[in-house]
């Protein structure tokens, strides 16, 4: 799953205490004092999400952008304006036919603790496992089967089907990155889950201090003989808040951060001194969702009533002061498989929405919508609300913490997924349109299928499209997917957002993914 506005990026399945915001601890000392005593080349950033340093059970985005720094992957993607990758681990990386890939890794690679030069045995043991353990993420790998090793260095990567989104998806981002085989079994046993307590590192960066939920400091890892990165040290502060993490920001505490839409805004106009501001696309996907198996919303036809008497311009307009674009599905512009329109205009119409009513049979209904906290969440949750009384249904609005929110949906944390109703929510993309897509087949209900979204044409097409190598034809087949959601009644599509970032150009000189997602690695200082 995914994550998130950083929601999840893979969404969560670890719950999330308390974040620290506005720059200001209890004691009510400026944070960069409370923690930060080395000076040198250091770059100050901030994340909103992140619980684990484990890549074969990533949930959030968070936990990728500090993962990029201290361990190493085939490949990685570029930075700048276009989506692309380049081989980072690997000396050279080849698709031989449509169901293997074969890889060469680069020599001298170490993992610290001793645990030797990396080696073609680790790539296979870190690809294998998060399916051999069952992790949430496993679906990156698609059809993976296993990875044949040839010698020290070369190994063939081995699907069952062909599976392209590989290129985009598993090997540049979370479970593409390479473990220590002896380290995690000595370190788990059975190579599982190490979470928090990483055994090894292979990056240019090391983990020096970390504090859940407060803070990291990353170092140079000594044992490094590649490219030197541009810091000596990155300190990401742990800040939920967008709003807090701007404070923090002006405040000096941080020198780069995503900021959000409804502040654009004013700092465009008005920008902190020395400070770039950076507009950049998302693959971000806000969205309205209904519970199908709720006994108030089985009925299409109120879904469809729910879908037509919501307003997205006027959503948009109170959640991101009107800087954030319509959606027309999960897949962003850019993409392959953005719908040109979605069936529903974004305006909706009150009256069809009624028509809807009636042919129900409903009047009278109550729902509630479940929404995360945060200023998004619950001012989306307002403007639905107030929507709806018009066509006279009344909403009550949840506000969840982000310790509770990845659970209430999840089958496996009981049985809470039973009283969802309306929901607001929101995914993280990537440059593939199959990750925008995958969290709504069916063997996803009750996990991240919140929803409860249940179609064999959906899921057919799902399997089909990632063996196709033409992206026009792949493309007809996620709008296909996209209309099939729309027209189950359980989708009202929102907004992509966007991701305004803003740093010291005093300090840095910033490196972002297309999406304003920071990659670390290829900050300069200034």
């Amino acid at each position: 799953m995914k994550h998130i506005v950083g929601n999840v990026n893979r969404r969560a399945f670890l719950k999330t205490g308390a974040a620290l915001g506005g720059g200001i601890v209890a004691a009510g000392m400026p944070l960069s004092q409370v923690i930060w005593a080395a000076e040198g080349k250091v770059l100050k950033a901030r994340f909103g999400v992140f619980r684990t340093l484990d890549p074969a059970f990533y949930s959030a985005q968070g936990d990728v952008d500090v993962m990029n720094c201290i361990y190493s992957k085939l490949t990685r993607y570029k930075p700048g304006s276009e989506w692309g990758w380049e081989l980072e681990a690997a000396e050279k990386i080849e698709q031989v036919d449509p169901t293997h890939i074969r890889f060469r890794l680069n020599k001298g690679i170490r993992f610290t603790g001793g645990h030797g030069e990396m080696t073609a045995r680790d790539v296979k043991f870190s690809f294998e496992r998060a399916i051999k353990h069952n992790s949430h993420v496993k679906d990156d790998w698609g059809s993976l089967d296993h990875v044949e090793l040839e010698d020290d260095y070369t190994g063939v990567i081995v699907f069952k089907a062909p599976f392209v989104p590989v290129w985009n998806i598993a090997l540049p981002y979370g479970v593409g990155h390479i473990v220590s085989e002896v380290a995690v079994m000595k370190a788990t046993k059975d190579g599982g889950d190490f979470s928090m307590k990483s055994p090894a590192f292979s990056g240019p960066y090391e983990l020096n201090d970390l504090r859940p939920n407060e803070y990291l400091i990353l170092t140079r890892n000594p044992e490094w003989s590649g490219p030197r990165p541009g810091f000596d040290e990155i300190r990401i502060q742990l800040i939920k808040d967008a709003k807090a993490a701007e404070r923090a920001y002006q405040a000096g505490d941080i020198d780069f951060t995503p900021i959000s839409l409804d502040s654009l805004a004013t700092f465009k106009s008005n920008p902190p001194a020395d400070t770039k501001l950076e507009e950049h696309s998302s693959l971000f996907y806000w969205w309205i969702g209904m519970n199908m198996d709720h006994p108030k919303l089985k009925d299409i036809n109120v879904r469809k009533a729910i879908q037509w008497a919501i307003n997205v311009p006027q959503i948009l307009n109170a959640a991101f002061s009107g800087q954030a674009g319509v959606a027309t599905g999960t897949i962003a512009p850019g993409l392959f498989g953005h719908r040109p329109k979605a069936l529903v205009p974004p305006e909706g119409d009150l009256a069809k929405a009624k028509e809807f009513l009636e042919k129900a049979g409903v009047s009278g209904l109550t729902l509630a919508i479940d929404c995360k906290d945060g200023s998004s969440g619950s001012t989306i949750s307002q403007i639905v609300q107030a929507q709806l009384s018009q066509i006279g249904i009344t909403t009550e609005i949840n506000v969840r913490d982000a310790g509770s929110w990845w659970t209430i949906g999840n089958e496996s944390e009981g049985e809470n997924w039973k009283n969802l109703q309306l929901i607001v929510n929101g995914f993280l993309g990537l440059p593939d349109p199959h990750y925008e897509v995958s969290w709504f087949v069916q063997n996803q209900v009750g996990v991240w299928n919140w929803e409860r979204f249940r179609s064999a044409q959906f899921d057919e097409l799902v399997a089909k499209a990632v063996t196709i190598y033409d992206p026009d034809a792949r493309a007809k087949l996620y709008y296909e997917m996209q209309d099939l959601m729309e027209e189950s009644g359980a989708y009202r599509f929102l907004t992509h957002g966007g991701t305004p970032v803003m740093y010291r150009a005093t300090q840095m000189q910033a490196a972002t993914r297309p999406d304003g997602e920071p990659l670390y690695l290829d900050f300069k200082p200034a």
